[in-house]
């Protein structure tokens, strides 16, 4: 049977006032009288609800979440639907109930709602704006940022090193013998396609190799539709040129690589054979193309999780460094890339 604050106040024959004053420690209560709240307690084996236990610590439980993305999908896209589910596990295994909210704008309506539930701090999902940075501070409340940079050094962000995954891609096809290399780049306003663009092309100077400015394509999304017509542009403008297809791809996520994928196998391209493609992010969808997609991971769960055990600590006002973690990238070999042959060349 579960009781309530009422039961405690009846065996322990005081008003309900006084076992609240108990269960918080605000105002005074006569050791007397305290005893007989706690005896009665004991007896009933009362466990405090939500409200009562916000009482005592102060704390209300609840976390926020706020993904801030402009395109669709948010919670099913493969990225931020595997951060929110590792944040969602975490968050119940400390006991915490989570509020979620999306935003498009970046504007402070979010904001507002979470603070109107009075959580004990949030979870900020992808870029953040500097007039958010300092609208939430002047609340003086717990948050960390997740996939996504500020100008405050001073928020704590949880990343990966991306330009290090931009990296380990130039490298598995310059070492394969790519030569004529082309880049499908998501919107290089958000930190992850910008630094895996960066990561890539700055490696690829450094080996000597030179990408076309046909090669070339900067998408507006990051959806599979984008990278369809981003490898269509590369087809159709290589073409125009003599410096022909290019004979390994990288898009800076997985689902612009596999929308490039489809436009190679309708224009009878054989996969690796006359053309490599990797991605990046490593999604659930990467194995499952025919072939599978060689790509570089990230650590999409481990994002999550860690965010809600950090945000935890800030909660409890305990130590906590550094303020930047950066996970580091793997890169996965499949069956999308291999060595350049001269069929590809041609």
């Amino acid at each position: 049977m579960s009781y309530t604050i009422i039961d405690v106040a009846q065996i322990a024959n005081v008003s309900k006032s006084t076992v609240s004053r108990v269960i918080s420690g605000k105002g005074y209560t006569s050791p007397e009288t305290r005893e007989k709240v706690m005896n009665a307690i004991q007896e009933l084996k009362y466990k405090p609800n939500a409200v009562a236990r916000a009482m005592v610590s102060h704390r209300t439980y609840n976390i926020g979440v706020i993904i801030y993305r402009k395109d669709f999908p948010i919670v099913s896209h493969p990225i931020y639907g595997k951060i929110l589910d590792a944040i969602l596990a975490a968050a119940e295994s400390l006991n915490y109930s989570v509020f979620v909210s999306t935003d498009k704008e970046m504007s402070l309506r979010s904001a507002d709602y979470m603070l109107e539930k009075r959580v004990d701090g949030l979870v900020l999902v992808s870029r953040l704006s500097q007039e958010m940075i300092g609208y939430i501070d002047s609340f003086d409340i717990p948050y960390l940022m997740v996939n996504g940079t500020a100008e405050n050094n001073q928020v704590i962000q949880i990343v990966n090193d991306d330009r290090k995954g931009g990296r380990l891609a130039a490298d598995h096809l310059y070492k394969l013998g790519h030569r004529q290399i082309g880049v499908i780049a998501g919107p290089q306003e958000h930190r992850s396609h910008h630094l895996r663009y960066e990561g890539f092309y700055q490696r690829l100077v450094e080996l000597g190799c030179e990408i076309h400015e046909e090669h070339m394509y900067f998408s507006p999304t990051s959806l599979f539709n984008d990278g369809y017509v981003g490898c269509s542009s590369v087809w159709e403008r290589s073409h125009e040129t003599n410096n022909g297809f290019p004979t390994a791809i990288f898009a800076t996520n997985d689902m612009l690589a596999l929308g490039a994928m489809r436009v190679m196998v309708e224009k009878g391209l054989s996969i690796p054979q006359d053309v490599s493609i990797i991605g990046s992010d490593n999604i659930d969808f990467a194995n499952l193309s025919n072939p599978p997609l060689t790509t570089v991971h990230t650590e999409k769960e481990k994002m999550g999780q860690d965010a809600v055990f950090m945000l935890n600590r800030l909660i409890q006002k305990l130590e906590l460094n550094p303020m930047k973690v950066e996970y580091e990238p793997k890169l996965i070999v499949r069956g999308t890339t291999g060595p350049v042959s001269s069929r590809s060349q041609q």
